[in-house]
C-alpha cells in the first residue's frame, strides 16, 4: 500500500511540535500496513486515527485524517486533540475562558482540519501564481511566523488566534510588497504580526475613549468604533495601515477597518472565501469581477488601486 502525507502538511506539521513529522512517518507505516486502522471522521471518505503523542517526543496528541483508495492513501491533515480539563487550583474565571479557548479550538477537528486545507490550497495558489508571474511581489512576501511569535500575538492582543489566520501566518506572516503594491485585491497587503498589534491597540484605545463618553449618553446613542473580537489582517497598503480590513473572531467574517472610525461597511467573506476568490481572479482574469489583476513589471498590480501616473505602464492579465 503506497502511503503519502500531504505537502501541505510538511510545512505545518513541526508547528505543532518537533516530533510530529516523525509521528506522522510512523503513522504512514502503520496504514501501509492496516489501511483500515482508522474510524469514520463525518466527511466522505476520511478516516481518522488518533496518536497518543506520550510515545513520542515534543509531540501532542494527534488526531490524524486520511483518505483511501484502493493501492494507495493519502494523509490530509493533522490537529491536537483536546488538552485534559485544567486542573482545580485553576482560578474559576481563569478556567471557563480556558475551557472555552479549548472548545473553540478542538471541538471539531475535522471541521479545523477542513479549514487548515482550504487557506492552505487557497494561499499557495496564489504564491504560485506570483512566482511564475509576478516575481517581485513574490519576493516581497515575508517567511511564516513560528509558534513563539503567534503565541506571542496571542497574549498581546488577548484574545485567540483563529485557525484560518494562524495557519495563514504559519505560510506567510507579512506581505511588504511589489514596488509598493500589496498582492491581495485592491493592491492590499497581509499586515505583519507588529503592525496587527499596533492597529489593535489603537483600535482599542480609540474604543476605551467612546466607552468613558458613552457613560454620559443614552443607551440608544453610545458609540461601537471597535470590538475586542476584531483581529487586524489586511493593509490598505504595505507602507499604509490606516485602514485595511480584520477577521472577527466571533463571527469568522472579515469587516472594514480606518484609524479614523469612518463607517466600516459590510464585508460578507470568510478569510477563506476571500483568499479563494483572489486566487480564482489570478487564474482566470477575463471573469473577475470585484478587481482586475495586470502587471507592472514584475510586479502584481490590481486595477483599482493603480496611480493614474502609473496606468499607461498596466499590463491587464488576459486569460
Amino acid at each position: 500500500m503506497n502511503v503519502e502525507i500531504e505537502p501541505v502538511l510538511r510545512d505545518t506539521a513541526a508547528q505543532l511540535g518537533a516530533g510530529v513529522p516523525y509521528a506522522l512517518k510512523v503513522v504512514a507505516g502503520q496504514l501501509a500496513e492496516d489501511p483500515d486502522m482508522g474510524v469514520p471522521s463525518g466527511l466522505h471518505g476520511v478516516l481518522t486515527v488518533t496518536v497518543d503523542g506520550d510515545l513520542f517526543e515534543d509531540c501532542p496528541d494527534l488526531f490524524v485524517g486520511y483518505i483511501r483508495e484502493p493501492d494507495w492513501i493519502q494523509i490530509r491533515f493533522v490537529q491536537p486533540v483536546s488538552p485534559a480539563e485544567p486542573s482545580a487550583e485553576v482560578p474559576d474565571q481563569e478556567q471557563e475562558q480556558q475551557q472555552g479557548r479549548d472548545q473553540d479550538r478542538h471541538a471539531d477537528p475535522v471541521a479545523a482540519a477542513v479549514t487548515v486545507r482550504e487557506v492552505a490550497d487557497a494561499w499557495r495558489r496564489i504564491t504560485g501564481w506570483l512566482r511564475h508571474n509576478a516575481p517581485d511581489s513574490y519576493a516581497g512576501l515575508r517567511a511564516g511566523a513560528g509558534p513563539a511569535a503567534l503565541a506571542a500575538l496571542e497574549e498581546d492582543l488577548g484574545i485567540r488566534i483563529p485557525i484560518e489566520l494562524r495557519v495563514l501566518w504559519l505560510l506567510t506572516a507579512g506581505d511588504d510588497g511589489g514596488n509598493g503594491w500589496g498582492c491581495l485585491p485592491g493592491n492590499r497587503a497581509l499586515m505583519s504580526l507588529d503592525a496587527v498589534a499596533a492597529a489593535y491597540r489603537q483600535k482599542m484605545d480609540s474604543q476605551a475613549h467612546q466607552d468613558t463618553l458613552n457613560a454620559d449618553r443614552l443607551e440608544d446613542e453610545r458609540i461601537t468604533v471597535w470590538k475586542a473580537t476584531r483581529i487586524p489582517v489586511v493593509a490598505l497598503s504595505p507602507t499604509d495601515s490606516t485602514s485595511g480590513l480584520y477577521l472577527d473572531a466571533a463571527t469568522g467574517y472579515l469587516g472594514y477597518w480606518s484609524r479614523y472610525n469612518e463607517y466600516p461597511g459590510e464585508e460578507l467573506d470568510t478569510l477563506v472565501t476571500y483568499l479563494e476568490e483572489a486566487a480564482d481572479m489570478l487564474e482566470a482574469p477575463a471573469l473577475a469581477t470585484r478587481d482586475k489583476p495586470g502587471l507592472i513589471g514584475g510586479a502584481l498590480v490590481w486595477r483599482s488601486g493603480i496611480d493614474p501616473g502609473q496606468e499607461d505602464r498596466w499590463q491587464p492579465l488576459t486569460g
